[in-house]
């Protein structure tokens, strides 16, 4: 799958190639290789190669349904769409019904006309950093097989990887598309909040688009971001197309340099390398590179952890007994932690986070962007749950605050390893500028050069 999203539309429309023959070809790069690699799954085969053939009769009608007319996407368990199975990772959610409505990101996808070939995988509940699940089992980074993909959003950075799909949508609470951007060498936003309208309503977690390049992101964050009244804290559409203006000098802008937030785990000397390397390219463009201190004096993480621990919770005491016994393990021991936590330190949590942002704020506020690691390591064996099996989130190490501010951040492939991994860097921007991210992003891709073959 060497074309981009853009540029297969561009070829569907002057018909100098088939949505059948694309789909045919995703199709047969999945027969051979999803089982190994478990990035799919309810996949729908028949039903795609339908609605290639109807996509096809439109472009040939001049009436194509849309920007997306005729490619292949995939998305995650965790995105209701109707009539598809929603598992959210976990066993426990086996016989559920199928879901009953399209979520916005599932709506505006098809309602362009894309052609969704399966769901993706996902660890438990959403909350691993990892590609483990209790429903799916292991994910496997195609880069290497051995090495994990990175969750919650695992399945989509495999997918994206192995040419399983042009486009997919994951979600985000704390890096969850970021952090399998990293490992799998793809392009992952988690926009401001608010931008890409889902559903429930959440002041942290977004779904966010990921593909093999910035360009393919930009042009999905257009379609994703159109309205939806069912979530009440969506942002009004700002009308631009993103990936029509890429191009922008980025002489003058002031970008913070921010390798240690001051907690967590020490970060490896050859993601330091890339994210140096990164903060070069951008000083060669003129960009006021200035190196930060860390933000932090202490784990601020930890109050962050532990309301995802009360979210875990609530989840899995929705279940039956029996239910809950199919629950991952690792995500059952670290949610049932949350019984210690009554409503009184719950709201004491939430305070710590507010307090902490104002301290990330005075930190980070003078700069138009910052450029960070999008986590500590290179990568970490595929069976294991995170970099830290007991604080399995841990490694979000650059990411969750972004959440929690509301920032556009996004992870663009800088770089592999000796052994060919891939390396991911951050940029994070103001809130509302996801453009500027964008545009900075698609600068580093640029002198990064093409890099290493894609591995399927």
């Amino acid at each position: 799958m060497e074309s981009s999203a853009l540029s297969l539309a561009a070829a569907y429309r002057d018909g100098s190639v088939s949505p059948v023959d694309v789909v045919d070809a995703t199709l047969a790069r999945i027969e051979e290789s999803n089982r190994e690699i478990n990035a799919l799954w309810s996949i729908r085969a028949e039903a795609a190669r339908v609605a290639a053939a109807e996509s096809a009769a439109r472009f040939a009608a001049g009436t194509p349904a849309g920007p997306l007319d005729g490619i292949p996407i995939t998305l995650k368990d965790s995105i209701h769409v109707t009539g598809w199975p929603y598992l959210h990772g976990t066993a426990a959610n086996e016989g559920r019904p199928a879901s009953s409505f399209d979520a916005p990101p599932a709506a505006r996808s098809l309602e362009a006309g894309a052609i969704l070939l399966a769901k993706t995988t996902m660890p438990d509940f959403g909350l691993l950093a990892a590609g483990v699940s209790s429903a799916f089992g292991v994910v496997r980074n195609p880069w290497d097989l051995a090495t994990n993909t990175g969750g919650s959003s695992a399945g989509a950075g495999a997918a994206l990887a192995a040419g399983f799909c042009h486009l997919s949508v994951g979600s985000d609470i704390a890096g969850s598309v970021r952090l399998p951007a990293a490992h799998c060498g793809v392009v992952a936003l988690k926009p401001t909040q608010g931008r890409i309208p889902h559903l429930a309503p959440s002041t942290t977690r977004s779904a966010g688009p990921m593909a093999r390049s910035v360009a393919d992101v930009a042009f999905y964050l257009g379609i994703l971001a159109r309205p939806d009244p069912r979530d009440s804290g969506a942002l009004a559409p700002d009308g631009i197309a993103y990936h029509e203006k890429l191009e922008a000098d980025l002489a003058g802008k002031r970008v913070g340099l921010l390798l240690s937030m001051g907690y967590g785990a020490p970060v490896e000397p050859v993601v330091r390398e890339a994210v140096l390397a990164a903060a070069n390219a951008l000083a060669d463009a003129g960009a006021i590179v200035e190196p930060l201190n860390p933000p932090f004096a202490y784990d601020a993480y930890a109050a962050i952890d532990q309301t995802l621990q009360v979210r875990g919770l609530a989840e899995y005491r929705s279940f039956t007994a029996d239910q809950q016994a199919k629950v991952l393990p690792q995500v059952a021991a670290w949610s049932l932690k949350a019984e210690a936590i009554d409503g009184a330190r719950y709201h004491e949590l939430l305070g710590l986070i507010e307090n902490a942002k104002l301290e990330l704020h005075a930190a980070i506020g003078g700069y138009d962007l910052l450029l960070t690691p999008t986590m500590p390591c290179v990568g970490f064996p595929a069976e294991q749950v995170g970099l830290d099996e007991e604080t399995p989130l841990a490694h979000a190490t650059f990411t969750a605050w972004f959440n929690q501010t509301g920032q556009p951040a996004l992870s663009l492939p800088f770089g592999h390893d000796g052994r060919n991994h891939p390396i991911g860097v951050q940029l994070v921007g103001r809130r509302f500028d996801d453009l500027g991210v964008l545009q900075a992003a698609a600068y580093l891709e640029k002198v990064r050069g093409s890099g290493p073959r894609w591995p399927f």
